[in-house]
């Protein structure tokens, strides 16, 4: 099996610009990375960088946000925060439906592997589901 390659940013002057509160995973494709996210939880031992709060470094690169994560106590998964113009919603457990419209989520990052959104890969999904 090959080393995944995490892909780079769609826009790296955009990285650290993006709101704070987005969706968190779910829609099994994605179509942009936007970049890379590292939360810093104060129960976990983090510095108190922001007056109580938990708060997050961006990176435009996996390997970045790997080596601090690695390197700063209190740091979380590396995620990635991806853009979605074409998902699908899991709305009830085995019951799914096809989206389209603009969706910013986090994810972690290792779940990027073999996900990113072709033309057949929404198609292709529901031809695999069992009536």
């Amino acid at each position: 099996m090959s080393e995944f390659e995490y892909p780079p940013v769609v826009d790296s002057r955009m990285v650290g610009e993006y709101p704070i509160v987005v969706a968190a995973g779910a829609g099994y494709f994605y179509d942009d990375v936007l970049e890379y996210r590292v939360w810093c939880y104060l129960e976990d031992g983090a510095k108190d960088m922001a007056q109580g709060d938990d708060y997050f470094f961006a990176f435009e690169n996996f390997e970045d946000a790997e080596e601090f994560r690695l390197s700063t106590k209190g740091a979380q998964t590396t995620l990635a925060l991806i853009r979605q113009f074409e998902w699908i919603d899991e709305y009830k457990p085995g019951k799914f439906k096809h989206e389209k419209g603009q969706r910013i989520a986090e994810w972690r990052a290792e779940l990027l592997e073999g996900r990113k959104r072709e033309d057949n890969s929404i198609p292709d999904f529901f031809k695999g589901l069992k009536p």
